[in-house]
């Protein structure tokens, strides 16, 4: 028994020492959790093929919502214009600002999908000076929440992107700072939560 006290003691003390050494050579003991990233997801965050119902003609477009503290697709009934002009862009890209902003259907919710994108929000032709294929929203991008930005950034760059493959948006405000350009990356639909990196101010290519 006593040699158990012993070498319980001993194990004690040794343990008091480490932590000793940790603090004498800056290293701070503490007891608050390190961030490893999202916990895996225990939501399904997949909606039953038969589960969207076109109310309308269409096609059915692919939308970023939130599940699982990532960014997941689901999948949504736009009215897609018959022609590719300028003017018949901006409505799509209206109508997929407003799937966004819509509160998930009830097997979305049941799916652990939401969105983090508040309305009112509206997209606006791109100013005389913006490059071609810029998109102007009625509040600024920075002020909206990095979650609702990565869900516009990667739904836009899903469907409307400023250049074919590019998977990149250039968005601005309703003021007169220059829009930027924003890619919908893998870290970003993996953690949307971070803040978007900015891009570089593109050329104004406007004709």
């Amino acid at each position: 028994m006593r040699g158990r006290r012993h070498r319980a003691a001993a194990a004690l003390a040794g343990l008091l020492a480490l932590g000793a050494a940790a603090t004498g050579c800056g290293i701070r003991p503490t007891s608050v959790p390190v961030d490893a990233g999202p916990a895996p997801s225990r939501v399904p965050c997949e909606v039953p093929d038969n589960a969207v119902t076109p109310q309308f003609e269409g096609v059915t477009a692919q939308v970023y919502l939130v599940c699982g503290a990532q960014l997941v697709t689901a999948r949504r009934s736009v009215r897609i214009p018959e022609s590719t002009g300028a003017a018949d862009r901006l409505r799509f890209a209206q109508a997929l600002l407003d799937e966004l902003i819509a509160q998930p259907s009830g097997d979305e919710k049941d799916a652990g999908f939401t969105t983090e994108v508040k309305g009112p929000l509206t997209v606006t032709a791109a100013h005389k000076n913006d490059p071609a294929g810029a998109l102007r929203l009625s509040r600024n991008p920075a002020d909206l929440s990095a979650l609702a930005l990565s869900q516009v950034v990667c739904t836009y760059a899903e469907n409307t992107p400023t250049a074919p493959g590019s998977q990149q948006v250039v968005l601005g405000g309703p003021g007169e700072d220059p829009a930027r350009g924003y890619t919908c990356t893998s870290e970003m639909k993996s953690r949307p939560d971070s803040a978007a990196t900015l891009g570089d101010i593109p050329r104004p290519t406007r004709t």
